[in-house]
């Protein structure tokens, strides 16, 4: 198999580039695009997948591709300044159907910002990721205590306004 020049297999490099065109250019915000990478993990056998990708490419490919962005999002992510991270926490949560305080609470309660990472993160980068999540999360919540949730009809986990 042909290898590029950072030693990666071509397939690889263009399922990648495949993935990042069609996919996560399409999503706002790299925690919104380590959301996603994580949830084509399966977090039993740390596999990935993605039917897109396999079916282009192969199953092998597809899984390298999906494991070599994860880490680069995420490792993007990690060093990031306190201020960027902030800005893409309030971006994805602005993005969901969970009003800002329900997320904020449900993510400090179950600490699911730490399924995010992929297995194979250091952990020192691990550490800085959570802790600079966990103080996103406290700056969010200050910010936003006073915010009134939007309605968005189009989600169906919301209850309904008292006016429907």
């Amino acid at each position: 198999m042909e290898q590029s020049p950072n030693s990666r297999p071509i397939a690889v490099e263009d399922a990648l580039r495949d993935l990042q065109n069609r996919t996560l250019a399409r999503l706002d915000g790299d925690l919104a695009r380590l959301v996603y990478l994580a949830s084509t993990r399966d977090y039993n056998t740390g596999r990935y997948a993605h039917d897109g990708l396999s079916f282009h490419y192969s199953e092998s490919v597809a899984q390298e591709a999906l494991a070599v962005a994860h880490r680069g999002v995420f490792e993007s992510l990690a060093v990031s300044p306190l201020r960027i991270v902030v800005a893409d926490l309030e971006e994805y949560i602005r993005s969901g159907c969970a009003s800002p305080k329900e997320l904020v609470t449900a993510w400090n309660a179950s600490e699911a910002y730490r399924v995010l990472s992929p297995v194979s993160a250091d952990s020192l980068t691990l550490k800085l990721f959570n802790s600079n999540i966990k103080v996103a999360l406290a700056m969010v919540k200050a910010a936003w205590a006073e915010v009134q949730p939007v309605q968005d009809p189009q989600c169906a986990s919301q209850p309904p306004s008292p006016a429907q």
